[in-house]
């Protein structure tokens, strides 16, 4: 069966979709109009283009209430049932948060405690109104600022797939940057689509890289949200830019989590929670999205790993697989 692989650069990460079908022409046509999707998508999304639906909300919100599309009213209305769901562990209003820290444009800076109580008052959603009669948001003080970039590559990976079933299209993996995956149908002569969870760096001289199973999935995404990329260190303690909207404090607990149900949306949102919830979060998840698959991923001590899923069947115990 003929193959066909697109590719683009778009919010700030690679996106690829690969697709087996019959007629290769159909194929690619149908890959770049998902390309397309989630191109339109960024532009709408993007907290960092000024002429965004997100920078123009931003801009405005506080001041004076803002029409939106339906569209980005229905996102942030699932944003904020998330976060309800997950007692605030999962927030689209943390960028106070995020510049406070120094992960908005570089590599991190500890703030002080005055700093971060302030950037605290400005994060919650309960500062943010939703007008569903007139599609309107408004914010209730200054300087609340909407950033979907944790919920945004998901919900773009679901439009595009939606696109390529409209198109006719029954089998295709599609994925942006290495933190989430949608797998449309399977691929030829399997069940499944197999997809490997890339194990965290080492952070002790000698320390051996866990055991990490494998994800077998059809019509369903996976989400892996971690630690380690951008972050600092001061003498005792290194800090990662995923921050706890709670606390106002960067994550210091889990290492990674992973979370598995048919909506690329809901598991980026919810990954990043159980990042900020640890192992705890795995029985609400649970509770929450009956069916669901999750991981966390912990560090028992310098010397290992634990790895503890929900259920426990619901991953292959096979090591890094191609």
């Amino acid at each position: 069966m003929p193959t066909v692989a697109v590719a683009r650069n778009a919010m700030a990460t690679r996106f690829e979709i690969v697709l087996h079908g019959d007629d290769p022409a159909a194929l690619r046509a149908a890959g770049e109009e998902a390309l397309d999707e989630i191109d339109r998508i960024e532009a709408q999304l993007s907290l960092y283009r000024p002429t965004s639906e997100i920078a123009r909300l931003n801009a405005r919100a506080a001041h004076a209430p803002v029409r939106v599309t339906p569209a980005l009213f229905r996102l942030l209305e699932s944003a904020r049932e998330l976060t309800q769901a997950t007692g605030g562990a999962f927030d689209v209003t943390i960028a106070p948060l995020v510049r406070c820290w120094g992960f908005m444009h570089g590599t991190g800076a500890l703030p002080r405690p005055e700093e971060i109580a302030e950037a605290r008052a400005r994060v919650g959603m309960h500062l943010v109104e939703l007008d569903g009669e007139n599609l309107c948001v408004r914010f209730q003080r200054e300087g609340v600022m909407l950033d979907l970039g944790a919920i945004g590559k998901g919900y773009a990976l679901g439009r595009a797939a939606e696109l390529l079933r409209e198109a006719g299209v029954t089998s295709a993996l599609l994925h942006g940057g290495t933190s989430t995956v949608y797998a449309l149908g399977q691929p030829p002569g399997q069940e499944h689509w197999r997809i490997a969870i890339q194990p965290p760096p080492a952070r002790y001289p000698g320390q051996p890289a866990p055991k990490m199973p494998a994800v077998l999935l059809r019509d369903e995404a996976l989400s892996v949200s971690a630690v380690w990329g951008k972050s600092f260190q001061t003498a005792d303690r290194t800090f990662g830019h995923v921050l706890d909207p709670r606390t106002g404090e960067p994550v210091n607990g889990a290492l990674l989590s992973a979370v598995i149900l048919p909506s690329a949306m809901e598991t980026d949102a919810l990954s990043t929670a159980l990042l900020v919830l640890g192992e705890a979060g795995l029985s609400l998840l649970a509770q929450l999205r009956p069916g669901v698959r999750a991981l966390v991923l912990g560090e028992d001590s310098p010397a290992g790993f634990r790895v503890t899923t929900e259920p426990r069947e619901g991953f292959e115990t096979r090591e890094n697989p191609v």
